[in-house]
């Protein structure tokens, strides 16, 4: 049996800032700047430093969500930050968040579906990043075609793929993992080449399946310690089938038969 469509976002952005949610992610990810996804703050600093942002640099992130990431890289870099996800809940709360937030002078942030053109022009920015989300864009190749057409010659980018496949997996198993939303599953070999399809030239490419392993058990039981307050937010079908969501995942990961894999890469500069 097909495991039912569930709704990891637009529940979640409506009630970021309550207090149970809040609690979550603390217990999730130790230090809390407003995540939706895998990546944890001393992971995340690992992605900023490769990218060699100045207080000059304008970023783009991709799939920016609830815009804590965006937030803390501005904070973290002094950059401008752009941030563009198709959830229009996800924008309204990064937006709020940014007028509270010292960094929020220099982030901006807008609904786009990154399945379609971004609505920006040529070598407009100076990094970009999509964090555990490439995974949802079903035209990989021109998704990646589009993310060098905004970035100027010599811009890098840092883009994690959460599922990769390692090994068998079964179509249940497949229908649980992406029982969130739309999802493409890739072998390792053929993102490879859609990058160089692309034309972004690969400078690194890490196994960083462990963060998802972990993140993911650490989300389950904190929901779980907080299951009855969840309820009262969430309903009963929605609470048990984020438990399987990410039940799932921690079971494909610790197993390393869906991998997470994050890419740097570089649009290159013409001879």
């Amino acid at each position: 049996m097909m495991s039912r469509s569930v709704d990891l976002f637009y529940n979640t952005y409506a009630n970021f800032t309550d207090r149970v949610l809040a609690s979550v992610r603390a217990a999730t990810f130790g230090e809390d700047i407003g995540q939706n996804s895998w990546v944890t703050v001393d992971e995340y600093d690992r992605f900023i430093e490769w990218l060699q942002l100045t207080c000059d640099s304008h970023a783009l992130e991709v799939a920016s969500g609830s815009g804590g990431p965006a937030l803390y890289l501005a904070g973290k870099s002094g950059c401008r930050v752009t941030g563009v996800d198709v959830n229009p809940k996800g924008v309204a709360t990064a937006t709020q968040s940014a007028g509270r937030h010292e960094a929020g002078r220099r982030a901006t942030f807008k609904v786009a579906d990154a399945t379609e053109p971004l609505p920006f022009a040529d070598n407009r920015f100076d990094a970009l990043l999509c964090i555990d989300s490439m995974n949802h864009f079903p035209n990989r190749r021109e998704t990646l075609r589009e993310w060098r057409r905004v970035l100027k010659p010599g811009g890098r980018a840092v883009f994690t793929d959460p599922v990769v496949i390692t090994g068998p997996v079964t179509n249940e198993e497949l229908a649980q993992r992406s029982s969130i939303g739309l999802f493409l599953f890739t072998p390792r070999a053929l993102n490879e080449e859609l990058i160089a399809e692309a034309g972004f030239r690969i400078l690194a490419q890490h196994d960083v399946t462990e963060n998802a392993a972990q993140v993911s058990r650490r989300w389950r039981e904190a929901r779980e310690r907080l299951r009855d307050e969840l309820l009262q937010i969430e309903g009963g079908e929605r609470y048990e089938g984020v438990q399987k969501f990410l039940a799932a995942v921690h079971r494909l990961t610790s197993e390393r038969r869906l991998s997470r894999i994050v890419y740097l890469v570089e649009n290159p500069t013409p001879a």
